[in-house]
């Protein structure tokens, strides 16, 4: 099937923020005039903690946009566009659990596009292993709980709609498929 031709014509900047950038597209579809919302994310990491024992260090935290707290993979934005994803991935990691590890010990497992049809923020998530208790160093703003969990039961919280971050579920489910865990 061939698809339509699409053509920007047009962006322009709308709001700027630390993170993101919202513009205000002017493509063509077909023809025919259309205006799209856009917002830039400078990009971010995520990573699954492992303990020895096998089970998942999750983070609980407030998310405003929600007005609820959430149970997710630890993740964060990158500094700048040039940090390395594994960088970020290795940083946040011991700031939002308090847990570190080296980071020949991260192992990329995928990347996510979090919301395809307005934002082109893209996630790489890694597992890490052989984890050492550290300290959280959290922003000023943030407050975390830090909770260890087994796949298991993170895949019921998943299929019972309890867990709904979709950086969190993808990361859960492909380690689980990945290394067969259950």
């Amino acid at each position: 099937m061939e698809q339509p031709p699409v053509k920007r014509i047009k962006r322009e900047l709308k709001y700027q923020g630390s993170i993101l950038k919202i513009y205000q597209d002017t493509v063509l579809v077909s023809g025919h005039e259309a205006h799209w919302d856009f917002i830039h994310h400078m990009g971010a990491a995520a990573v699954v903690p492992v303990t020895k024992e096998g089970k998942i260090l999750m983070v609980r935290q407030y998310r405003n946009a929600l007005d609820r707290y959430t149970l997710e993979v630890p993740a964060g934005a990158l500094d700048s566009p040039e940090e390395a994803k594994i960088d970020c991935a290795h940083r946040e990691l011991e700031e939002e659990t308090g847990f570190k590890t080296r980071k020949e010990n991260l192992e990329y497992l995928i990347s996510v596009n979090t919301t395809v049809a307005f934002c082109d923020e893209a996630i790489d998530i890694f597992v890490a292993r052989d984890l050492e208790e550290s300290k959280q160093d959290l922003d000023e703003d943030e407050y975390i709980e830090v909770e260890a969990w087994t796949v298991k039961d993170l895949e019921e919280k998943i299929f019972k709609g309890e867990i709904t971050d979709g950086k969190t579920i993808a990361a859960i489910l492909a380690y689980a498929r990945k290394y067969q865990v259950k």
